[in-house]
């Protein structure tokens, strides 16, 4: 029998969620795979069925996890590919849509300045990984992506060459370092171009840029990766669909 362990001043069904989702960041169960049944948790964890399923009522309104009719209850593997088309528009002259290809520039393991340690949770000056990545379209800089990860989670990644793995993070993250990222949230802003990001993005200082800032956390809502994308306003599009 598990014992639940998050605060007992919570109610049961509140206890069993923490639990559930620190179990999912743990990989007790994988994405895309499927948790016991509301029967199987009810005598793990001797509580009632109805317990058990407003935690997972919780999940699946968290989109953490999903019910299949007929099937089951699995983990919900959530899709990032679509969010930088919400915010920049990547595109031929036909109008077809690209996806820009990758390429790290420097990845190093570093002190977190302050607002690295606060964005994700950590102490004054702990280990960090810094990820300084372009993307490109016909080999001309499009983003500028500064991504900051902690270290004790993400070590891996120091001992491995990332351009042989393919252009998305998000499964490396997965595949190398076992780091699952469930959901994240974004802020757009705007401001002028550094030196810096303007040397990397071929475009003249002090030239308008938007700002992505992502925070991405697991299963379990702690934050996993914490990263700023510049591209230049002329490629910003804003889209959102309001019913």
């Amino acid at each position: 029998m598990n014992q639940l362990s998050s605060d007992d001043r919570l109610p049961l069904y509140q206890r069993l969620r923490d639990q559930l989702a620190e179990q999912i960041a743990n990989n007790r169960w994988r994405p895309g795979e499927a948790i016991p049944t509301e029967a199987a948790l009810s005598s793990e964890y001797c509580l009632s069925t109805g317990t058990v399923r407003k935690a997972i009522d919780m999940l699946v309104a968290e989109n953490i996890l999903e019910r299949q009719q007929g099937r089951g209850t699995f983990i919900r593997r959530p899709q990032f590919q679509s969010s930088l088309f919400r915010f920049f528009r990547f595109q031929t002259a036909a109008g077809e849509r690209r996806v820009p290809e990758s390429r790290i520039l420097s990845i190093e393991p570093l002190l977190a300045p302050s607002a690295v340690s606060h964005a994700l949770g950590l102490m004054p000056d702990a280990p960090v990984i810094r990820i300084v990545r372009l993307r490109l379209l016909d080999a001309q800089p499009v983003l500028a992506e500064e991504i900051w990860l902690p270290r004790v989670q993400f070590q891996a990644l120091l001992e491995t060459e990332l351009d042989r793995h393919g252009p998305l993070l998000y499964p490396i993250y997965e595949e190398l370092c076992g780091q699952v990222v469930a959901y994240a949230e974004e802020t757009l802003t705007a401001e002028a171009v550094s030196d810096v990001h303007a040397r990397l993005l071929q475009i003249p200082a002090n030239s308008p840029v938007v700002v992505i800032e992502r925070l991405a956390r697991n299963y379990a809502g702690h934050p996993l990766e914490w990263r700023r994308s510049r591209g230049h306003a002329s490629h910003f599009r804003y889209s959102v669909d309001i019913r």
